[in-house]
């Protein structure tokens, strides 16, 4: 057999088999078939056949064998034939049965084949035609979760959320690259925290802006760890609230060229070893700011927040079939130094109107990531798991 993509148009396939007594008693007790011109040999002889006549459906029985096991083989459906009957089959007859590929159409996976069945005499008992339809076959199980590998690379891992997100996961056995671009101390706390608690973790500089950054970042962690399976891009530039006519061009691309340009540039280097591993999850932190109320003075952190959730969803769709999952968590307003810059008064405003009454912590945004990590979340790909206490519901 060979696979749907190696068939040519020409190919041929055929079987041989001999036509028994038992055969046909096979045949009467599926098919319910007991016609004394097939079973009778008394009864025969008195019809201008003079002997037992074969069902015509065992012949294309064999027809059917053919196409099942040789032409295509695995993942055939045969729907629809056209067959002619041009002379009896006898018992006792050896019968030779082909199939030969007439056209094939890629996209739709379907095969024109013509089918041929001569006796021994070099007969042709029948002829005819048929489609086929070759099912895809299913997607190769991913390896038990204890085998699989177990390496994740996390932008902004210095920070408040990222540094949570690292713990986490080193907590549920990931080895750990804690990605940074300017707070070297507090990335090394995070990873030291992570080896004092029994946990496998490096801190690794990276500019995000820059892509050669990025892609020494992958190879750092496949030098490190032996490959990378999850991806989480938390990174993200200090939130200046600016009004618009103080915005300028520049505060919005140092936005993009972080949470956008950054994952792009994450993703093109990580996405070839995923592929290849026919594993990998990545989750993209954006913010509740893209689907609650608009924040006065976020524009550029919103231009950058929605663009990555657009990314993830496009990278959803095209990276699917490869066993990839991408996916999103948009945290309210969570109790970190990115939010230095907002009043205190307008802090406990939020936390009143939220339904659980306080912001959000680290811990609660990586709980939400290791949950889209983890094989309970196998099958979610797409999504965005709000993490803000129910201020924002769908």
């Amino acid at each position: 057999m060979k696979p749907f993509e190696e068939i040519q148009v020409g190919d041929r396939e055929e079987i041989v088999r001999e036509i028994t007594e038992a055969d046909v008693k096979r045949f009467v007790e599926l098919s319910g078939d007991d016609n004394p011109l097939h079973v009778d040999r008394e009864y025969a002889q008195s019809t201008p056949f003079k002997d037992i006549v074969v069902h015509g459906m065992i012949g294309a029985s064999l027809v059917s064998t053919v196409i099942g096991t040789r032409l295509p083989g695995e993942g055939a459906l045969w729907i629809s034939q056209n067959f002619n009957f041009a002379l009896p089959v006898r018992l006792g007859d050896v019968l030779t049965v082909s199939c030969t590929v007439r056209k094939k159409n890629d996209r739709e996976r379907l095969l024109d084949l013509d089918a041929l069945v001569v006796n021994q005499d070099s007969a042709t008992v029948l002829s005819g035609s048929g489609q086929v339809k070759v099912l895809e076959p299913s997607p190769r199980p991913e390896p038990a979760p204890g085998d699989q590998l177990k390496v994740a690379i996390v932008t902004g891992g210095s920070g408040g959320i990222g540094g949570a997100i690292c713990e986490r996961l080193a907590a549920d056995g990931f080895a750990v690259v804690v990605g940074y671009r300017s707070e070297q101390d507090a990335a090394r706390q995070v990873a030291d925290r992570i080896a004092e608690a029994g946990g496998r973790a490096v801190a690794v500089r990276a500019d995000l802006s820059d892509a050669k950054d990025a892609d020494a970042l992958v190879q750092r962690a496949v030098g490190t760890f032996g490959g990378v399976s999850l991806l989480v891009n938390a990174a993200s530039p200090r939130i200046a609230s600016t009004p618009f006519e103080a915005l300028a061009w520049e505060d919005v691309t140092r936005q993009v060229d972080v949470a956008v340009g950054g994952a792009f540039a994450l993703a093109k280097a990580v996405v070839p070893l995923m592929r290849e591993q026919g594993h990998g999850r990545i989750v993209n932190i954006v913010s509740q700011t893209i689907e609650g109320a608009p924040t006065p003075g976020w524009t550029a952190y919103a231009i950058a927040k929605s663009a990555l959730a657009v990314l993830s969803r496009q990278l959803a769709v095209e990276l699917g079939p490869a066993g990839i999952t991408v996916n999103c968590v948009a945290p309210g307003m969570t109790d970190t130094r990115l939010i230095g810059d907002i009043p205190e008064k307008q802090r406990l405003i939020v936390a009143r109107q939220t339904p659980l009454r306080r912001l959000a912590t680290p811990e609660d945004v990586a709980g939400a990531v290791a949950f889209l990590a983890s094989e309970s979340a196998a099958f979610v790909t797409g999504e965005t798991l709000r993490v803000n206490g129910g201020q924002v519901m769908a």
